[in-house]
């Protein structure tokens, strides 16, 4: 290890829609989480990997937190909240506001007994445009926490977002690299296909029927012959009208999706990809324990004191 090389894991958390997504794409310069204008796309802990010659930093981009009444998600925001316990600094983001918002109090009341350092990111000062309205906003927060530092940020137009990595460099311990330099994400690519597809289910469909998708990769293969990976993966719908608006008039709808999905996964996996999707009714999935289960939203383990 290099003398004074420093590492460790940032969780950053805050209301749905803040841009915790696009903050981290933005700081890997790659795309590993989906996002979309539509609250609660984010469902997972996603963990992005930024390596430089002086620091590895694990940052954890985790479901927005709100104040959840179902089974589903209860989950999600446990599954935000439980990174609290295993990061060495958190980002607590909201976005550039004339006036505070409550959902982001909320958030703030959830979290604001960690003791690891924390910093406010305020998020989307591109669409402020009196800049001088940021200054009460951050009074009023420097009143309510103790935070290392204030930072206004564009997380799209990457404006802030080097003095935001300076920032938690500084609060950062001395230690060894987690992962290997190359790694971007500790996440399975049959998991990043899975997210890629689901995110042109948020971004084409309305309402209600983003909210009941999800997404299995069923098969992953790679075809050496042919230089490609072939892919089958079932698009779960909670009703039969949800699995009629999916496939679409003659199929067009399920077409558009395979279609832009293919082309992020491509661009991921850096090779030609056979992308195969069905549709299938699992009713009230997100209402089932077994099923939620099944595909992958599992309670988080409370650490024992």
């Amino acid at each position: 290890m290099t003398e004074g090389f420093r590492s460790g894991y940032v969780a950053i958390l805050g209301a749905p829609n803040v841009g915790k997504s696009t903050l981290l794409n933005q700081i890997l310069k790659e795309k590993i989480s989906i996002t979309c204008p539509k609250p609660q796309t984010t469902r997972n802990r996603i963990a992005g990997i930024y390596n430089t010659d002086a620091c590895q930093i694990v940052f954890v981009d985790t479901p927005g937190i709100h104040q959840a009444r179902d089974m589903f998600n209860k989950i999600l925001v446990d599954t935000a909240i439980s990174t609290l316990q295993d990061v060495d600094a958190v980002c607590f983001m909201i976005e550039a506001t004339e006036e505070p918002k409550e959902i982001d109090l909320f958030v703030l009341d959830q979290i604001a007994s960690v003791s690891t350092p924390m910093f406010l990111v305020i998020n989307k000062i591109d669409l402020m445009k009196n800049k001088a309205l940021l200054l009460p906003l951050m009074d009023y927060y420097s009143r309510k926490h103790t935070f290392e530092a204030i930072v206004p940020v564009s997380a799209l137009l990457g404006d802030g977002v080097q003095d935001l990595l300076d920032e938690i460099k500084r609060v950062l311990p001395e230690g060894p690299k987690f992962f290997p330099e190359d790694y971007i994400t500790d996440l399975p690519e049959r998991f990043i296909v899975a997210e890629f597809i689901r995110e042109k289910v948020f971004h084409l469909t309305r309402e209600e029927v983003p909210y009941s998708v999800a997404v299995t990769v069923e098969s992953f293969r790679e075809d050496p012959d042919r230089k490609r990976i072939d892919i089958e993966a079932t698009i779960h719908v909670e009703r039969e009208s949800q699995k009629g608006i999916i496939i679409g008039k003659g199929g067009r709808m399920l077409k558009e999706i395979g279609r832009l999905a293919r082309e992020d996964i491509e661009r991921f996996l850096g090779c030609h990809v056979y992308l195969s999707l069905f549709v299938r009714v699992q009713e009230k999935w997100r209402r089932d324990i077994r099923v939620l289960s099944e595909f992958g939203f599992r309670p988080p383990r409370k650490k024992k004191r």
